[in-house]
């Protein structure tokens, strides 16, 4: 869902200030960054400075795209002449956020819970230009569908790839797709952390230049 403020049309900036505005990748997640490497663009990376608490009762959909922009925003505020790109992904187990397990513990207790069920990777993006005045947002929402897991497949395959930086402790990419029955999805590197064709039409958008 590509949400853009009143103030933030969809024809592109300028030519001549897209093509001097650097690319900013606000986010330290390295599967993000080698995504965004896809796109032969140029770009830095800055940590943003930002909360990622769940707020009482919010959705995951909602917590996802807060985040996605909060990271965008705090980083254009700090490189205001440049166009940031922030992102945030939130695993939905029947409408409850899993993050980062962080430990071999917690990725084996959501492994358990996830087990036969079908989860919602909401996937949220924010493009940000301050002195643009360019703001964008969308969302894509992949759908998993975990097989029946033993204890010991868990076991084995956290041991083997320790994914414990991953929200909801599966990685597709790797061997992660052998715990799954099924991926829906209409932008396929999303599952991955960076949705590349919502990515790519947020900053043509906000008026860079593409290959």
């Amino acid at each position: 869902m590509l949400s853009i403020p009143p103030n933030s049309p969809l024809s592109p900036l300028p030519a001549e200030q897209s093509l001097v505005r650097p690319l900013i990748l606000g986010s330290t997640s390295r599967y993000r960054r080698e995504l965004l490497e896809r796109l032969g663009l140029n770009f830095s990376v800055v940590a943003p400075n930002v909360d990622e608490t769940p707020y009482s009762k919010e959705s995951p959909r909602d917590l996802a795209q807060r985040l996605a922009l909060a990271k965008a925003r705090d980083v254009a505020a700090r490189h205001p002449d440049a166009i940031v790109i922030g992102s945030d992904q939130v695993a939905d187990l029947n409408g409850e956020p899993l993050g980062k397990p962080g430990t071999h513990e917690r990725a084996v207790e959501q492994l358990h819970r996830m087990s036969g069920q079908t989860v919602i990777f909401q996937t949220a993006l924010a493009v940000v230009c301050l002195d643009g005045n360019f703001e964008a947002s969308d969302l894509a929402a992949v759908e998993v569908r975990f097989r029946s897991l033993a204890d010991t497949e868990i076991e084995r395959y956290l041991r083997a790839e320790q994914p414990y930086d991953c929200a909801g402790s599966a990685k597709s990419e790797g061997l992660g797709i052998a715990l799954l029955d099924a991926i829906h999805s209409d932008d396929p590197t999303a599952l991955v952390g960076l949705p590349l064709i919502r990515t790519a039409r947020l900053l043509r958008a906000a008026g860079r230049t593409l290959p």
